[in-house]
């Protein structure tokens, strides 16, 4: 091995925290969302662009090292800490602004694979031709990984539903990762066509493809628009032309949230596998969204005082919701509250009562509880050069809500406007894919539809329209 192998070779030790969490990175919106999430995840520790801990640092807290940082690193023979992570593109153009940028030491060589040649948007070629010249690659270092782990909880994917790379390699690795771990929890961050703005115009083709072969190797895919993002960055942080990175950087707000409770303590943690577990009412039904409170600039934070109800409020605004649809037009059938920083139980209470009095926020009937709650002692930050203002305490809410379901119809009208017409088919026909599969995946989708309409009729049914909200007296 060469010298920078050796340097950032894993020592096999015992792991005191035990869950560990691997990200994979796909296509150029996954490595792109990845390279940010790492960033945040290093202010976070307190670890180097190198992977490097001061002993400073390390001494003082020994416990927070000991117990949070195994999650997601590994440590090497020099004391070097290694995402546990793998970027993976068809083509090298992005993947080598990462070896080449800040993080280019943090990462193992072996852990950023690109190819030769791009997917060129066809989610056919990233399936059937180019990605099966990259799968056994990719795979052998998702093996490594997981073989360090000792404890492995999950996998955290990142990628677009519209790209090549993104559609079509992500269908093809988690069929693979599903097929040899099909015990771990598959989580996923996923940028969704958004319906007034496109990268490309066959993105509802690959969209379309991507939720029919991958419906049943995902357990949680959260949904995000680049759409519903430009918006948040020009009215909340007031930016005129908001960039990839000022979205990636909100996206990887939530995403730390999420594994917030796998690397700090907190009064209620929450696991993964509990994602799951409590916002997926049914199996087909688990695509959440995230909404974040609060934000906003610094000159805003400077003159507000923040409570915990009012940043709940916040988070509950159509205005901060990552995905462009109205929650108010469907009702909630799950809700997770992810609490981080200066937040007491007590306030989380006062904070969910104001919530259910809201005549926008009603949950189905046969949903009792509603809410999910975590609450976190660790405080949020934010990376240097950020638009959004550090504060004390956040909140990120992750919901699963009927509304949803109009999403799905939009993107299903695109792909019958192409379809009728077999515009850009030969494309994907030329790529050894079947014409047939187009129908099968358009008639998936159109179940899914109807299974969102029918949780919200079942919900509708007997909810109790005198206060507006759930039927429960409980949260937990």
């Amino acid at each position: 091995r060469t010298p920078e192998q050796a340097y950032k070779a894993v020592v096999s030790t015992q792991s005191t925290g035990g869950r560990e969490c691997i990200s994979l990175c796909v296509g150029q919106a996954g490595v792109q969302l990845g390279n940010s999430l790492w960033e945040l995840y290093l202010q976070e520790h307190g670890i180097g662009n190198d992977g490097v801990l001061s002993d400073e640092i390390k001494v003082a807290n020994q416990r927070i090292f000991e117990n949070a940082y195994d999650t997601i690193f590994m440590a090497t023979e020099t004391g070097q800490l290694v995402p546990r992570s793998i970027s993976v593109d068809l083509e090298p153009t992005v993947c080598d602004e990462v070896r080449t940028g800040d993080l280019g030491n943090l990462f193992h060589p072996d852990q950023i694979i690109s190819g030769k040649e791009d997917a060129a948007n066809c989610y056919a070629r990233g399936f059937y031709t180019l990605g099966h010249s990259m799968m056994e690659s990719v795979m052998e270092q998702v093996r490594r990984q997981a073989e360090a782990c000792d404890r492995l909880q999950s996998f955290f994917v990142f990628h677009s539903f519209g790209g090549g790379t993104g559609s079509g390699f992500m269908s093809l690795l988690m069929d693979s990762v599903a097929s040899e771990y099909n015990k771990k929890s598959r989580l996923a961050c996923a940028i969704y066509p958004s319906p007034r703005i496109a990268t490309a115009i066959v993105e509802p083709y690959n969209a379309v493809l991507l939720t029919h072969t991958s419906m049943e190797n995902m357990d949680v895919v959260f949904l995000m628009d680049n759409e519903a993002m430009y918006r948040i960055c020009r009215a909340r942080l007031n930016i005129e032309r908001p960039s990839y990175n000022n979205i990636n950087q909100l996206i990887a707000q939530v995403a730390s949230c999420i594994t917030c409770s796998l690397r700090f303590s907190g009064a209620l943690n929450v696991d993964l596998s509990e994602f799951q577990t409590n916002l997926v009412p049914f199996p087909r039904i688990h695509y959440p969204v995230s909404a974040m409170g609060p934000i906003r600039t610094p000159e805003q934070a400077y003159h507000e005082n923040i409570t915990c109800s009012k940043i709940t409020e916040q988070a509950f605004s159509q205005d901060n919701l990552f995905l462009q649809c109205v929650p108010s037009r469907g009702r909630y059938m799950a809700c997770g509250l992810l609490y981080r920083g200066d937040v007491m139980p007590s306030d989380v209470n006062t904070a969910i009562s104001n919530i259910k009095q809201k005549r926008d926020v009603q949950f189905v009937s046969w949903c009792p509880t509603g809410f999910k709650v975590g609450i976190n002692h660790r405080q949020p930050v934010t990376v240097p050069g950020s638009e959004n203002a550090i504060t004390n305490s956040s909140v990120c809410v992750l919901s699963n809500n009927t509304a949803i379901g109009e999403a799905w119809e939009v993107l299903d009208q695109k792909f019958d406007k192409l379809w009728n017409k077999r515009a850009f088919v030969h494309w994907y026909v030329n790529e050894c894919m079947e014409e047939g599969e187009f129908s099968e995946a358009r008639e998936n989708l159109a179940h899914l539809e109807e299974d969102y309409h029918s949780a919200f009729q079942m919900g509708k049914d007997d909810v109790d329209d005198d206060d507006g909200a759930s039927t429960a007296t409980g949260f937990y």
